[in-house]
């Protein structure tokens, strides 16, 4: 046989409309989450006000999905499995679109890779109808018995595509996406209640909430004291929602939860922008925990990028950016003490808790005698002696002079007195306990334990404690970089000026900020072609490479064209982290021991400063142990 003979030409044929939805729904249904989210966004469009979705071998093998909504009658059944039959577009510009879906793809899309059965029962009518779809081929509709509503059964998904079945993963895989996804829907709308069942077991049955519930409920952040509620406005843009302090915070950003004009989007835009603005308070490698509200006027917005309606493109990227940084920049900076943060406590097993009977009922105690006991020479406690019979009571510290701000505590004077062999926690000697003021969150100095942490007392009662060299690091870093960036950096021009060579459109960046990068301590100029000439550097970066560096921005640039040079890590990062090793050599160091005066000072500035609830390498400088968190440790509850 010849094989140099040219291959006889294909003709050019009509796919057979079965083969058109398989490939079709690769695109719409890529694994079970896709259905499930398919399936929620009809229901919630058909006014669904109780929802609830169950799954089985990760939604594999099933899923069902029951709602309380408008229903539909036979001829709509009919046609909802029908490619691009729908009953939510009204305009046909693709512009004002106000619902969830419009595409028409989903149904005749999971029809076509598994089997479907789809019950439907219009509200005011007697009887439900039915229709089954089986690897796209549709059987007729037919009477049934069901419930107001819709009830959508698909099994066996992806039987019709053994090629896409064959890389999904495991069931418990597959269940953890369709979980993120169900949750994203009904931070949507809270007025709906939702009920997610997973293997039979119920993993969120949420009643119908305001948002602020809802947000708690879904992101699970109990560990916080409460969330802190934004709002922003730009460009006839609004910014709402609530979210997190940096000390909370996650591996991965399955705790971000965006929505935009009511829909859950995953957008690089919001991503990036809530990772600049958290990003000089938290840890690296960590991720914030948020739930946005974004809303744009709709020809600001096109959400018909992808069929799977996550994606979207804005008409001013840099103002959506702006708006979304600047509004939770401007919560983050409020003082230490705003919101608490409280350690994940474990509760002692119910088979070793204690029962205490009431106290206002309790019969008074007889008296003990008092326990004298023997303590070394020098040292001195809270107590002298201890009368077992004696009722619970804690002392404070003196009423001392409490600053109303922390200017000009910078760092404390050395204590030149010897150190003695006391024990590693000491209290003043206090007479009465003395009200702690409300407007002072961290409330008052009682003790500094191990000569580091500091404890407090707030005015409601709750346990605070401190941190104090990653308190004062902070403090001093907030300084520091005010310092830095009231002006100019200041630059030191190179003896040798470093000529680097990029890419045209990474030169074209570079150049087009020239003016913010020398404020930055960074100049540059065109060389030519390619290449561009680096002339000085910020003093502070004394040892870095130029080259290096230029490089490095510009890819970031390039990656973010909406970002500024101050936001990114390349040169902000680096400025930043040589300001956070001065902050931390010039702070005070644990181990040194502090007067009451000065606790109480450094307390007050913490509450002033912005950013002060963590330190410079995202750490918290503070935690709070409330009423409730104490009687868990100790078993009572």
């Amino acid at each position: 046989m010849d094989t140099n003979q040219p291959a006889t030409p294909a003709h050019v044929r009509r796919l057979p409309e079965v083969i058109v939805n398989r490939i079709a729904a690769g695109e719409v249904i890529e694994r079970p989450a896709a259905a499930v989210k398919e399936l929620v966004e009809n229901a919630i469009d058909a006014g669904a006000r109780r929802l609830e979705v169950s799954l089985a071998g990760g939604g594999v093998d099933r899923i069902i999905v029951t709602d309380d909504g408008g229903g539909m009658s036979a001829d709509d059944l009919a046609l909802a499995v029908d490619r691009h039959c729908t009953s939510k577009l009204r305009d046909e510009t693709l512009v004002h679109i106000s619902t969830l879906g419009f595409r028409g793809e989903a149904l005749p899309s999971i029809g076509a890779a598994a089997r479907l059965c789809i019950t439907s029962r219009p509200k005011g009518e007697s009887g439900a109808w039915r229709i089954r779809v089986e690897g796209g081929k549709v059987s007729p509709v037919e009477p049934a018995a069901g419930a107001p509503g819709t009830s959508v059964v698909v099994e066996d998904l992806f039987f019709a595509t053994p090629a896409r079945r064959k890389f999904l993963k495991s069931a418990r895989v597959e269940g953890r996406h369709a979980e993120n996804v169900v949750r994203r829907l009904a931070l949507a709308v809270p007025q709906t209640a939702f009920r997610f069942v997973l293997d039979e077991r119920v993993l969120f049955d949420l009643p119908a909430q305001d948002m602020a519930a809802r947000s708690a409920a879904l992101l699970d952040a109990s560990e916080a004291d409460g969330f802190l509620e934004i709002a922003g406005e730009r460009d006839g843009m609004t910014l709402s929602g609530f979210i997190c302090p940096p000390s909370v915070h996650r591996s991965t950003a399955n705790g971000q939860f965006m929505l935009v004009n009511g829909r859950p989007v995953v957008d690089p835009v919001l991503k990036t922008a809530v990772r600049v603005a958290y990003r000089r308070v938290i840890e690296p490698g960590r991720h914030p925990v948020v739930a946005l509200t974004l809303t744009v006027p709709p020809d600001r917005v096109d959400v018909n990028v992808h069929p799977a309606k996550t994606e979207l493109r804005f008409a001013d990227e840099a103002s959506v950016r702006s708006l979304v940084i600047g509004t939770i920049q401007r919560a983050l900076e409020h003082g230490a003490g705003s919101v608490g943060v409280r350690p994940v406590l474990s509760s002692a097993p119910r088979q070793a808790r204690i029962w205490y009977p009431p106290e206002k009922e309790a019969a008074p105690p007889v008296p003990a005698p008092a326990f004298h006991a023997p303590t070394p020479e020098g040292v001195r406690f809270a107590e002298g002696r201890l009368q077992f019979g004696d009722a619970p009571a804690a002392r404070t510290l003196p009423p001392v002079a409490m600053p109303s701000s922390g200017a000009g505590w910078d760092a404390p004077a050395v204590n030149t007195a010897a150190p003695t062999q006391a024990m590693p926690t000491y209290v003043a000697d206090g007479a009465s306990a003395q009200p702690v003021a409300a407007d002072h969150p961290l409330g008052a100095a009682i003790a500094q334990v191990l000569d580091t942490y500091i404890l407090a007392v707030a005015a409601d009662g709750s346990l605070v404690l401190v941190d104090q060299h990653a308190a004062h690091e902070r403090l001093t870093h907030e300084r520091l970089r005010a310092q830095f960036l009231s002006g100019h950096v200041q630059a030191q021009r190179l003896l040798v000026p470093d000529v680097v060579d990029l890419p045209r459109v990474q030169v074209e960046l570079l150049l087009a900020r020239q003016p913010t990068l020398e404020k930055l301590g960074v100049e540059i100029e065109a060389f030519g072609g390619d290449s561009v000439l680096v002339r000085a550097l910020p003093a502070m970066l004394r040892s870095s490479d130029a080259v290096n560096l230029l490089r490095d921005l510009a890819e970031e640039l390039e990656a973010d064209e909406n970002g500024a040079p101050d936001e990114m890590a390349a040169l902000d990062g680096r400025l930043d982290a040589v300001i956070a090793r001065m902050a931390c050599h010039g702070s005070i160091r644990a181990g040194r021991r502090l007067s009451v005066e000065e606790m109480n000072a450094l307390l007050r500035q913490m509450e002033e400063t912005p950013r002060a609830g963590t330190c410079s390498h995202g750490r918290p400088t503070w935690l709070k142990l409330s009423k409730a968190d104490l009687e868990k440790l100790f078993g009572r509850r």
